[in-house]
C-alpha cells in the first residue's frame, strides 16, 4: 500500500520533533558574553572579554565543563554604548541554557537592572554597576562581586588618611575627583560627599565627557584649584589622556589616585615614566605565576585555542575577565549541587547559586586562584561577599602592588546602602524580599 502524503507529511513532523527533541537536551550552559572591541573603550575591553573566553575554554578542555555539562558562549559587540548593550541583552536572553549577564559596563547595568527581575536572569558586576545593589534583599538579580565604586573610593580616602597619620588629618585639605561623566564616575560622588562631611574635606567635582580625548579645560581647573590629591575614576582613553594632562600642567603623579579600572597596563604604557609615581586602586593581583593562568597557557594557547595573543596572559584586567568567569562558573556548580549535578541550570537555579558562594582560601587554591584574590562569601542579603582592594603604584615601566589590604569601612557604607536601597524600592513602588524568599 502507497503511503498518503498525509501519512509522510507526518512522519516528517515527527522526525523533526525527534531531531529538535535530541538538540534540545543536548548539555550546554550558554553563557552570553556582552563585549567591546571597537572604540575607544577597546584597549581596556579587549583583554577583559579574552580573558572571559579564554577560562571558559580552559573549562572545556580541562575538566570536560562542569560535571560533564559543556560550555558556550557568544559574544555581542556593545561598543561601550547602553543602547547597544540593551540590544545584545535582548538578543541573547532567549538562548537555550542562558545562564547570567555581565553587562560590563555601569550604563548597561542601570538600563538592565529593571528587566533582570522580569526575566529571571542574574546580573554579575564585578566592582562596577550600582553600589547599592550589595542589599540582596531589595536586588534580588544583581550581583556587584568583590566591591562596588563606594568601596572604592572608601578605600582609596583610607589609604590617603593613613599616608597622612590619619582621616582626621584630611579635614582642610581640597580633594577633586576626576570623573568620566556617566553613571560610571558619578557614581562614587555620594559616598565622597559623605566622607567629606565627617572629615572635612573639601570635594570639587571636575566632569570629564565621554570618552575623555579631551581634558584641557579640566585640568586648568586642577592647575588653578591645585587640589592636594586628585582621584581619577576614568576608563579607556580617558586615563592615559588624564595622566598626560596632569604631567603636561604640572600636577604630581604621586597625587593621584584612581579607581581600579584606572589601573591597568593600557592606563600607563603610553605613558611610561610620564606617569611614574601614579597610585591605583588593585582588586586583584595580576601576572602568569597563578596556577589557573598555567592552565590556561598550557591547555588553551599552547593548544592554539586562545582568544588574544599569548603575552596578555595574566594581564590585569585580562585576569578580572578570568575572575568573572571563574565566579560564573562556580555558581553554576553550586547549583548544580542542589539542583541536581551534571544538569544545565536555570538562570533562576544559576541565581541561587550565585547567592550562595563560599569561595574559602582553600577552595581559591584549589581552583588556581591562590594569591589573585581574597575569599569570597554571598548571602541572601550580601550579593557582594568581599569588599576588599590594595593600592598599587606605577614605577614608570610597571606596576608595584602594596601589601596592605583594606576593607571597605561597614559602618559608612552599610547605612548609605540600606538607605539607597530602601529609596529604590520606594521609587520603583516594589518591596523587600521576605526571608523565606532566600530559599528560591
Amino acid at each position: 500500500m502507497k503511503p498518503s502524503k498525509t501519512l509522510i507529511a507526518a512522519a516528517v513532523v515527527l522526525a523533526s520533533s525527534v531531531a529538535t527533541g535530541a538538540f534540545a537536551q543536548t548539555k550546554e550552559q550558554f553563557f552570553p558574553l556582552l563585549s567591546y572591541r571597537t572604540g575607544p573603550y577597546a584597549p581596556n575591553g579587549v583583554p577583559w572579554a579574552n580573558g572571559k573566553q579564554d577560562y571558559l575554554k580552559m573549562i572545556n578542555a580541562r575538566d570536560g565543563g562542569i560535571n560533564g555539562v559543556k560550555l558556550t558562549f557568544e559574544e555581542c559587540e556593545t561598543g561601550y554604548a547602553t543602547d547597544r548593550g540593551v540590544e545584545c541583552y535582548e538578543r541573547l536572553k532567549s538562548r537555550p541554557g542562558v545562564t547570567l549577564f555581565d553587562p560590563q559596563s555601569t550604563g548597561i547595568t542601570f538600563a538592565l537592572t529593571e528587566k533582570a527581575p522580569v526575566d529571571k536572569i542574574p546580573l554579575l558586576t564585578l566592582g562596577y554597576g550600582l553600589s547599592v545593589a550589595q542589599d540582596g534583599m531589595a536586588f534580588k538579580w544583581n550581583f556587584p562581586y568583590m566591591g562596588s565604586y563606594w568601596t572604592g573610593a572608601d578605600i582609596l580616602l583610607q589609604h590617603i588618611g593613613k599616608e597622612n597619620g590619619g582621616l582626621d588629618k584630611l579635614k582642610g585639605k581640597k580633594i577633586a575627583l576626576v570623573y568620566h561623566d556617566s553613571p560610571f564616575g558619578k557614581e562614587p560622588i555620594p559616598l565622597l560627599q559623605e566622607r567629606a562631611k565627617m572629615h572635612g574635606f573639601e570635594l570639587q567635582l571636575l566632569p570629564v565627557t565621554a570618552p575623555g580625548v579631551e581634558q584641557k579645560a579640566t585640568w586648568l581647573q586642577v592647575r588653578q584649584s591645585r587640589p592636594d590629591y586628585v582621584l581619577l575614576w576614568g576608563w579607556g582613553v580617558m586615563n592615559s589622556t588624564a595622566l598626560k594632562e596632569a604631567q603636561a600642567t604640572g600636577y604630581p603623579r604621586d597625587k593621584m589616585y584612581g579607581v581600579w579600572w584606572a589601573g591597568a597596563e593600557p592606563d600607563v604604557r603610553d605613558v611610561g615614566a610620564g606617569a611614574k609615581g601614579y597610585h591605583a586602586l588593585a582588586l586583584n593581583g595580576s601576572g602568569t605565576q597563578p596556577k589557573v593562568m598555567q592552565d590556561i597557557l598550557k591547555t588553551v594557547h599552547d593548544k592554539g585555542q586562545g582568544t588574544g595573543p599569548k603575552d596578555e596572559v595574566g594581564q590585569v584586567l585580562y585576569t578580572r575577565g578570568v575572575i568573572i568567569q571563574m565566579l560564573g562558573v562556580e555558581a553554576v556548580r553550586k547549583a548544580q549541587e542542589r539542583f541536581g549535578k551534571g544538569k544545565v541550570m536555570t538562570s533562576e537555579q544559576v541565581r541561587w547559586g550565585m547567592e550562595n558562594l563560599n569561595l574559602d582560601q582553600k577552595r581559591l587554591d584549589a581552583l588556581g586562584f591562590g594569591g589573585v584574590m581574597r575569599p569570597l562569601q554571598t548571602t541572601c542579603a550580601d550579593h557582594m561577599g568581599s569588599t576588599w582592594a590594595r593600592v598599587q603604584t606605577w614605577d614608570g615601566v610597571k606596576w608595584n602592588i602594596g601589601n596592605d589590604w583594606y576593607q571597605a569601612d561597614e559602618a559608612v557604607i552599610k547605612p548609605m546602602v540600606k538607605s539607597g536601597a530602601a529609596k529604590y524600592l520606594a521609587d520603583k513602588k516594589m518591596t523587600a524580599r521576605v526571608a523565606s524568599d532566600c530559599n528560591s
